[in-house]
């Protein structure tokens, strides 16, 4: 496992020559064409909000496994005069869900685990409130893009073929749009005419089409033939929140991140404050004592998710949580020269025996508003459930609810009371879309994929840039690590001197494991000359792209 993920890793510990620059605009994200896309939007007099929308719906064609229109997501915006935007296009429980219905375990593939849809209302919302062009040459690159094809790279190849191959991918719709005899190779032409369909009636006759519109009834039509618990009062009434976005800050930054119902900006804010109180330069990234000190921060901050944190409407969320008295109180139980227990942090909690394919992309355009936007399918390919002649797939975001009320364990189970199941509301998210501003002028745009690592991975791109010099390319590339209270493991990825490290943790009382970690398309703006500066993450793939003044 350890060989495995250090080949994985190996591009990105290689000294990079480049990030991309540019000085009138920039886009990062996963999918080169959809960057692609958003950058011609940027050249066309677009906003970033406008690139936004343009990228969201060409990764629902191009990076299929979490690019959507059948899941949810959050979008953070920075305006360079004016107040912070945030729009939470989340999913909703259907009126038919109930508290208990995981309760005795979840089919991650069944359509029940299917939450009502927020990217396109949420597209829209944002459009309404800051675009410049018209809707409908937002969409129409997509729907492009699904018609004609385009070339699959290895990577996404390789994940179809994964997908496919996997006995759980029951779903005949599936399994004919995106199986291909012999499996896919890197140049294979992947068309999807019903999608592109489905993004031309959006594109013509708005988000309507997609809630109450023919697009709408084929939803209603495959809910009732699999079971599915979405109706149609669900999908006409469902709307996207605007919300305030949290602040922080962070020695010489304000941090801008996600507000409830995601536990993404709460988080991250209360491990920064917490670890504000130390010297980090003192001791390299990476180094025993940094991995520690951060370590017992994230173990903290998830903590308090599991106690506090879920949709606002349905239970109040402290906002102490996110104070610095709060992270000074949190901070003198930490031992810098021994581990913490998770459990001991929760003695309230009685602990029971015994989604992570999300994509992030950010912007920045001429005039420096910035979107940072995080959205998904919850799981890699959602529920594998098509919605058949409209060509998307539906999520399965109801398992970020917790499932069995009361049951918390030690494997990470979660049963507190603010994330159950219930109606019209908005399951817990670990999405962390985030923006810092130093002197009120935009910094840094980040955010990641990556289930409940998604928090970590951008605190550790935020620590690498605030900490360890201002670059964002050493910061996206720099090794990351995750600790989420339970398992209560702090889990690396492989770097050279990684046995050295785990050793020496050890020593200190921590358990420790390896995986891969996040994917963090990020932009800088250089102080000194207003120079966008993008990273795209080398650990899965990416691009990105710039646009002169």
């Amino acid at each position: 496992m350890r060989s495995a993920v250090a080949l994985l890793l190996i591009l990105a510990f290689v000294p990079s020559a480049s990030a991309e620059t540019a000085s009138g605009g920039m886009v990062v994200s996963v999918s080169p064409l959809a960057t692609d896309v958003g950058a011609d939007v940027l050249a066309d007099g677009g906003s970033a909000v406008d690139a936004a929308v343009a990228v969201g719906f060409a990764e629902a064609v191009t990076w299929p496994e979490a690019g959507n229109l059948g899941g949810g997501g959050f979008l953070l915006i920075h305006r360079p005069t004016g107040k912070p935007a945030f729009i939470d296009y989340r999913e909703l429980a259907p009126a038919a869900a109930t508290k208990e219905m995981f309760a005795k375990g979840v089919d991650y593939q069944s359509i029940k685990t299917a939450g009502v849809p927020g990217t396109v209302r949420g597209f829209a919302l944002a459009h309404k409130g800051y675009g410049k062009l018209p809707w409908k040459d937002l969409v129409l690159p997509a729907a492009k893009l699904a018609e004609e094809g385009f070339p699959v790279s290895a990577v996404l190849a390789r994940r179809l073929n994964g997908v496919i191959a996997d006995k759980k991918t029951t779903n005949a719709e599936f399994r004919r749009i995106f199986g291909t005899e012999g499996g896919w190779k890197a140049g294979d032409v992947l068309k999807q005419p019903d999608l592109g369909r489905t993004l031309r009636l959006i594109a013509e006759k708005g988000a309507d089409a997609f809630y109450t519109g023919e697009v709408a009834e084929k939803i209603i039509a495959e809910m009732k033939a699999g079971g599915g618990l979405i109706s149609r009062d669900d999908l006409k009434a469902y709307q996207p929140e605007s919300r305030t976005p949290l602040r922080g800050t962070y020695r010489d930054y304000e941090v801008l991140s996600a507000p409830p119902p995601s536990s993404g900006g709460t988080a991250l804010i209360t491990a920064l404050n917490i670890l504000e109180l130390y010297d980090l330069k003192k001791n390299p990234w990476m180094s025993a004592e940094t991995a520690h000190l951060v370590a017992e921060a994230m173990r903290r901050a998830f903590a308090d998710r599991a106690l506090h944190l879920g949709d606002p409407a349905f239970s109040e969320v402290p906002e102490s949580l996110v104070a610095k008295e709060h992270a000074r109180k949190l901070a003198k139980s930490i031992d810098l020269a021994t581990a913490t227990k998770s459990e001991a942090l929760t003695p309230e909690l009685e602990l029971a025996p015994g989604g992570q394919n999300t994509t992030h992309f950010s912007i920045v355009d001429r005039d420096g508003l910035a979107v940072s936007n995080t959205y998904t399918l919850e799981n890699a390919f959602g529920c594998r459930v098509v919605v058949r002649g409209a060509g998307f797939i539906l999520n399965n975001e109801m398992t970020d609810f917790n499932h069995a009320p009361g049951v918390t364990t030690r494997a990470g189970a979660i049963g507190t009371e603010p994330n159950l199941v219930a109606p019209g509301k908005r399951p817990l998210s670990s999405m962390t879309p985030t923006i810092l501003l130093k002197d009120g002028k935009l910094a840094l745009v980040t955010g990641s994929p990556g289930g409940r690592t998604i928090i970590n991975t951008v605190l550790c791109v935020v620590l690498n840039y605030a900490d360890y010099g201002g670059d964002v390319r050493a910061a996206v590339d720099a090794p990351r690590m995750h600790h989420q209270w339970f398992p209560d493991r702090i889990v690396l990825e492989d770097f050279p001197g990684r046995d050295k490290l785990d050793a020496k943790l050890k020593a200190l009382g921590h358990a420790t494991a390896t995986a891969v970690q996040g994917d963090a398309h990020s932009i800088a703006v250089d102080p000194k000359t207003g120079t966008l500066i993008g990273a795209a993450d080398r650990r899965l793939e990416g691009k990105a792209k710039g646009v002169e003044k």
